[in-house]
Formats: C-alpha cells, sequence, structure tokens
C-alpha cells in the first residue's frame, strides 16, 4: 500500500471512530437530560397507570445499552427513528431542514471565503501599515463579539431601523424561486459572514506571513519581483493546507454552529428544528440531530486532512 493510501486509510478509520464515540456521548448525554417526555406528551393531569403504560410502549424502561444499540443498528441502516411527540419519520422530517441549513451556509461560504482570502493577501501585502492594522483591528473586534449580540444589532439596525431587508426569514419557503430565497436569508447570511470572516482571514495571513519567511522567498525579492507576484506565486500556493483546514473547520462550524443564528432570525433550519425539540424532550430527534452535526463536522475535518495530505509533499513522500 502506498504511503498516501495508508495515511488516508488511517485518516478515514480515525473518523468513524470519532464519529463513535460521539454517538456515544450524544446518546449518554440524552439519556441524563431533565423532563421526561412521556409527561410532556400527556401533560401533569397524567394518572401514574398512563404514563407507565406510555414509556412501556416507547420503550423507555429498557436498559440504556439495550437501547443504544437498537439506536445505532437503525442509524447504520439509514433509519434515525420515529419522534415521540409528532410520530414522523426523523429522516423525512429534517431532509429539508437539513436542505435549508446547507443553502444558508452555502452563500455565506460563497461571500465570506473569498473575501477572507482576499483580506488575508491584503493584509500581507500591507503588513504594519495602515491596510493591515485597519484590517486586523477589525476582525478581532469582530471575533470578540458574540454571534448572537451581532445579529440582533443587525437586525435592529438594517431590518427595523432602516428597514433595508427582511428582518426575519419567516417568510423563507424552500419552494420559492431563488432571489426570494436569497431576499429571506440576507440578514443571516450577513451575521454569519461577519461571523466567520476575522478567523477565516486572521488565519489566512498568519499561515502567508510564515512561508515568506522562508528562503524562496528571499530569492525572489533578490530576482527584484514585486512583491504582489511574490505572495501571489510563491508564498499563497505554498501556504495553502493551512488555508484549507481553516477554511474547512469553519464551513463546517457554519453547518453546526447555525443554531444561534437560526433561532434567532427564525429560520427553518436544522437549528431551529433541534431547539424546538429539546423543549419538548424529543430525545430521539435530539440524538439524530446531534449525530448529523458530529458527522458533518467530523467530515469537514476530515477533507481537510485529505488536501493537507495531497498538497503537502512531505507527507506523500514521508522518509
Amino acid at each position: 500500500m502506498s504511503p498516501v493510501l495508508r495515511l488516508l486509510v488511517q485518516r478515514i478509520s480515525l473518523g468513524l471512530l470519532l464519529l463513535f464515540f460521539v454517538s456515544v456521548l450524544i446518546f449518554a448525554g440524552t439519556i441524563v437530560l431533565p423532563g421526561d417526555v412521556a409527561q410532556s406528551i400527556l401533560g401533569q393531569s397524567a394518572t401514574p397507570e398512563a404514563l407507565a403504560n406510555l414509556r412501556r410502549d416507547m420503550g423507555l424502561n429498557d436498559p440504556p445499552v439495550q437501547r443504544y444499540f437498537a439506536w445505532l443498528g437503525g442509524v447504520v441502516q439509514g433509519d434515525l427513528g420515529t419522534s415521540l411527540t409528532s410520530g414522523q419519520d426523523i429522516a423525512s422530517a429534517m431532509g429539508s431542514r437539513l436542505g435549508n441549513t446547507l443553502f444558508l451556509a452555502f452563500w455565506a461560504a460563497m461571500i465570506s471565503v473569498p473575501l477572507a482570502i482576499f483580506l488575508g493577501l491584503l493584509a500581507v501585502r500591507y503588513r504594519d501599515r495602515w491596510p493591515d492594522k485597519l484590517i486586523s483591528g477589525v476582525t478581532l473586534a469582530s471575533i470578540s463579539v458574540p454571534e448572537f449580540l451581532v445579529a440582533y444589532v443587525v437586525m435592529f439596525f438594517l431590518g427595523v431601523q432602516f428597514r433595508l431587508l427582511n428582518p426575519t426569514a419567516v417568510g423563507f419557503r424552500p419552494d420559492a424561486d431563488v432571489f426570494t430565497k436569497l431576499e429571506s436569508i440576507a440578514l443571516p447570511v450577513l451575521v454569519l459572514t461577519l461571523v466567520i470572516l476575522a478567523h477565516m482571514m486572521r488565519m489566512t495571513r498568519a499561515a502567508i506571513l510564515n512561508v515568506m519567511q522562508s528562503a524562496y522567498i528571499e530569492t525572489a525579492e533578490l530576482k527584484g519581483l514585486t512583491m504582489f507576484k511574490i505572495i501571489w506565486r510563491h508564498a499563497f500556493p505554498n501556504s495553502i493546507a493551512p488555508v484549507v483546514n481553516v477554511v474547512m473547520l469553519n464551513l463546517a462550524y457554519l453547518v453546526v454552529g447555525v443554531v444561534v443564528i437560526e433561532v434567532v432570525f427564525v429560520y427553518p433550519g436544522m437549528g431551529q428544528y433541534l431547539v424546538d425539540h429539546v423543549s419538548k424532550r424529543d430525545v430521539p430527534v435530539v440524538q439524530a440531530c446531534g449525530l448529523v452535526f458530529a458527522a458533518v463536522y467530523i467530515g469537514l475535518n476530515l477533507v481537510a486532512d485529505i488536501v493537507s495530505i495531497l498538497t503537502n509533499p512531505r507527507l506523500r513522500h514521508p522518509k
């Protein structure tokens, strides 16, 4: 087996093993959640006999280990279970929600990733000068502000005070045309862009500056190449691996970390779906959402590892 293929198999195996341990933590965490779904369904006036019968019918009296392996076996076969409160198939109900979340994350990534790379290159080009200091200061301030505060401030000024954009995404419909959907998600996309742009830009700047210390950069300077050509043709291509890692981590955050943004803007995505069923103590839905979020996060990190292996000669040809 070639070294590259061996590394890829190791990374994929570690990713699957990590997902297994995460599934254990998710299941254990949902078991210790306070509250009783049977009580939530029947109400406070339910008799003890009715509660006991409902718990037995739902399988809540089975041993936790038995319930875990039954749930894991269903997940492996593509069955995420059934909602305890609505009786709907979770996979079917989650399909459109996941599509909405991916749609929101896609447009936020389309704006933030190129902009972060451009600002990172600009900061390196004018290092220690006013453009670099301005960009670094603004991004540092952006990182320091909680995302929900950014969301409410943007909503107040752009959505309520000046009425430039829709303050919430209540009117979002998956069957609408693209322009209507973009109009509905303009504010959530703007907030997500502001939240992840700063981190991606700063890490891009740091990765390129690290490469700029290399000997071949000094050789390029001695040849008389302009600073722009040195950064674009020599420094940036050799810093692709760390930049890709940063981008993938932030893309994972876009999918996994949109819970707060979706709740603030009442967006019908996975985050809103999760929060709604946490309040209902609907354990199977919470478990399914947590596992999907974990799989997306681990998968995107796995892609980042694979790209790093393929773009790094020292990993492709180890001694």
